[in-house]
């Protein structure tokens, strides 16, 4: 029996379609030790994690095997003083050793703070300064070891450090060190409503946003892989994402394992279409879950025949209709979309049973109360825009919703105004209740999969000398969905040339991880603005 039948009771119509949800827990509810070592004590045999990378290494780990390998892991941090509420940065990248780390801090009781391997020094400095962790586990590929040095040099603190696999200068060795600890540990008992994770979520007027969970985030996730993903009980679950990002959670960890599905992880540095579909049918992938820009790419090159695969979906950006077809006609399989953020679980989606129809992000959640509201809180009517806001069940914050925003209350009050959860984000509802996405009432870019907020890249590219002022949106693209392009005015007396517009370009994206760098530049004499003064963002978007 998968574990999301003690926990999860769904009510369905007599279609079949999942229309309510009733999810309880224990006060100590704690995944690691409630789902995966449950798993491992009653079935130790059952598939857990499948993992491949480009040069064909293989590994498969069973339920037990995750359950010890954590214990271990856990040991080694125990005894290095890390306890119950410690902040842990995790920078992975798809090593298997990730999911490790993540249950063992999980059973600790640390807060586990997942961060992509492309970050910069300055990206990492930043994150350092605003979180003060106590320890940071580290890739040893790569320069993601000596940036985040450099990072520790600039800010001074002293955080235990850790790589895996092999030594690196300055980091102790978890994999040795592992090697000689116990798999057995006594629970150390933790409340549901303990710190669990924490993702970095970006901005349009300011830095990263730590986006804070609490340890009942895990059970939300049951809906979003049974219901929108359909992973299944003994299945293979195949989510294109790195373990920096919150969509690593929704289809590389938490659900999946809840609904008794295997997860299948592919270790990748340059993404090659042909060596995906190789993967999902070397090991017999059930269900897969990816970024539109995958998609495109693989219709790009001819999507090959791919027997196993029984689901797929999407999400992240907008999906065009020539892509939804043209997979729909190759594979048979319709792609369900579906929507949510780093601060929720999914709020809306094409889900098991019902129609998926090609650009809507499909029907709100039967988790959630989902309203679209004008600027005063009134729901506005069918057809027209309004903002989506998530509406609390008996006056209980809903399920999968972030606790708290670090260090920042003021923003959290902010999007939770009015009693009503902002999500920023405007969409339309049609007549049969499927909602359709019209854009982002701030300037958060999405770009290739991943969310990039505008000050970021401008805060970069004010300090090259000829630049007196920049404002960056993003513009469609036909692969990556948006790319990213910056309007610029030159100083006094500098003239725009195409070496001019070259330079900026390397000076940015020579200091910005590579998701962020920037694809145009436009040079203009003055910039659109209201009446207070401020770049209207919209009217540049219009002009592109």
């Amino acid at each position: 029996m998968s574990k999301e039948e003690k926990y999860f009771k769904g009510t369905f119509n007599s279609e079949g379609v999942l229309v309510d949800v009733d999810i309880s827990w224990p006060e100590n509810f704690n995944f690691a030790y409630d789902v995966v070592d449950e798993t491992a004590d009653e079935d130790p045999g059952k598939k857990a994690l499948v993992w491949c990378n480009t040069t064909g290494e293989e590994h498969i780990f069973t339920f037990a095997d995750i359950r010890d390998e954590s214990n271990r892991i856990a040991n080694v941090f125990l005894k290095a003083g890390i306890t119950k509420g410690d902040k842990v940065m995790v920078v992975l990248r798809r090593h298997y050793e990730y999911w490790f780390v993540a249950m063992a801090l999980c059973k600790i009781g640390a807060v586990m703070i997942p961060v992509t391997h492309m970050l910069t020094a300055a990206d990492f400095q930043y994150r350092l300064g605003f979180t003060h962790v106590r320890a940071i586990v580290v890739t040893p590929l790569g320069d993601t070891a000596g940036t985040l040095s450099k990072a520790l040099e600039q800010t001074g603190y002293k955080p235990l450090l850790w790589s895996i696999e092999e030594g690196v200068t300055g980091f102790r060795n978890l994999t040795e060190e592992m090697k000689n600890e116990s798999a057995c540990l006594e629970r150390i008992e933790t409340r549901a409503t303990d710190h669990m994770l924490m993702y970095f979520t970006s901005g349009t007027t300011g830095y990263p946003k730590g986006v804070v969970h609490d340890h009942t985030y895990p059970l939300s996730h049951i809906v979003t892989a049974k219901y929108w993903q359909q992973a299944e009980d003994g299945g293979l679950h195949f989510t294109v994402a790195e373990t920096g990002w919150a969509k690593a959670s929704w289809g590389k960890l938490y659900g999946q394992w809840f609904v008794g599905s295997a997860i299948m992880v592919f270790d990748f540095d340059n993404f090659d279409p042909c060596q995906l579909a190789n993967v999902i049918n070397r090991y017999g992938v059930t269900s897969f879950c990816a970024p539109p820009t995958v998609y495109r790419y693989l219709v790009r090159k001819g999507v090959p025949e791919m027997p196993s695969l029984k689901h797929a979906s999407t999400a992240g950006e907008f999906l065009s209709p020539d892509i939804f077809n043209r997979f729909k006609d190759r594979t048979g399989l319709t792609l369900h979309e579906g929507y949510g953020q780093t601060e929720t679980a999914l709020i809306a989606a094409a889900y098991k049973g019902q129609k998926a129809i090609d650009g809507s992000m499909g029907q709100p959640s039967p988790m959630y109360t989902v309203r679209l509201v004008d600027s005063e809180n009134n729901e506005v009517p069918r057809g027209e825009i309004g903002e989506i806001v998530l509406v609390p069940r008996n006056g209980r914050k809903p399920l999968g919703v972030f606790c708290t925003y670090l260090d920042n209350e003021e923003l959290y009050k902010n999007v939770w105004r009015g009693g009503v959860y902002h999500t920023g984000d405007s969409a339309w509802q049609d007549e049969n209740g499927a909602i359709w996405f019209h854009g982002r009432f701030d300037d958060i870019i999405k770009s290739g999969g991943f969310r990039i907020g505008p000050y970021e890249i401008e805060n970069v590219m004010i300090n090259h000398p000829a630049v007196f002022q920049c404002a960056v949106i993003g513009v469609p693209d036909q692969l990556r969905g948006q790319s990213i392009k910056a309007f610029v005015i030159l100083k006094h007396g500098t003239e725009p040339t195409k070496e001019l517009e070259k330079e900026i370009k390397d000076f940015c994206n020579s200091r910005l991880a590579e998701y962020k760098w920037v694809r145009q530049i436009e040079f203009v004499d003055e910039f659109p603005t209201t009446i207070s003064g401020k770049i209207r963002k919209v009217a540049l978007r219009e002009k592109s």
